[in-house]
């Protein structure tokens, strides 16, 4: 399989993580999300980070690869933490210059907030890793039923967020490939042109509309018609790996709690 690992992309395996039921692994998910919003303090987030890491070690998913799906949204961690360090004054002054001001709090705020957030994306990242979009579908449909009764279109939106999913991976390959024919052919991005930007928008835009053409034709040629009378290949049943899952998430959550309280030293 290639190496390169690419948010949205399924990583097959028979790993724990892999076995589990898809909605016990979407709230799971969210679960570890909530953990580690829950760290306050360097402490905490470390242990998060083993956690974290450890999750990604039991799914057999290679380390350099869960970082490599995560490297499209790395640019919300870097304006996040920029954010934090000039427009935090509080602590002592490191450096000032007109209306720059960069503090020691600053500087700690915006580490602490990359560190959470890489820690996020990994979480989520490990969702999609481990599971097919098909599944990821199925699990927030499930989740979804209850809002039924309100109105709520629970298979129409769960439908659009597996197509969102399948095709994020594959607008990023076809994004590289187009910049790669574009280059092959002359064209000088570096020069950050308009005409040299709408050489990859168009052609992007234009691969877009042809995918959804197609999977409409193939949708209405395999008689679609949403939820009514649709059954399932595969139901979706919890095991034990999931009663386990929750049991190592809530002892996350009590070393994180427990970490918080540690004092502070750096």
């Amino acid at each position: 399989m290639n190496d390169i690992a690419i948010l949205g992309r399924y990583w097959p395996g028979t790993s724990p993580i892999h076995r589990m039921d898809p909605r016990a692994k979407l709230l799971g998910s969210l679960a570890v999300m909530v953990v580690i919003f829950a760290a306050q303090t360097f402490w905490s987030l470390a242990v998060c980070a083993v956690f974290v890491l450890g999750f990604f070690a039991l799914s057999n998913i290679p380390l350099r690869s869960a970082f490599r799906s995560i490297v499209p949204l790395l640019f919300i961690v870097v304006i996040t933490a920029l954010l934090n360090i000039f427009f935090v004054h509080d602590g002592t002054v490191l450096f000032h210059w007109a209306f720059i001001t960069i503090t020691d709090v600053g500087i700690v705020k915006a580490v602490f907030l990359a560190i959470r957030l890489v820690l996020l994306l990994l979480a989520m990242s490990l969702l999609t890793l481990t599971t097919t979009t098909l599944d990821i579908t199925d699990a927030f449909e499930y989740l979804l039923k209850p809002l039924r009764r309100f109105g709520v279109p629970a298979h129409e939106l769960s439908m659009m967020m597996g197509i969102a999913l399948r095709f994020l991976p594959q607008f990023i390959i076809e994004l590289q490939t187009i910049y790669r024919a574009q280059v092959s052919r002359g064209a000088q991005f570096k020069d950050g042109k308009l005409s040299m930007i709408r050489s990859l928008i168009i052609p992007l835009f234009t691969s877009a509309f042809r995918h959804a053409e197609t999977l409409s034709l193939a949708m209405d040629a395999r008689c679609y018609h949403g939820e009514d009378g649709r059954t399932r290949l595969k139901p979706l049943t919890y095991t034990s790996l999931d009663r386990n899952a929750i049991f190592v998430i809530a002892i996350m959550l009590a070393c994180v709690i427990g970490a918080n309280f540690l004092p502070q030293t750096f």
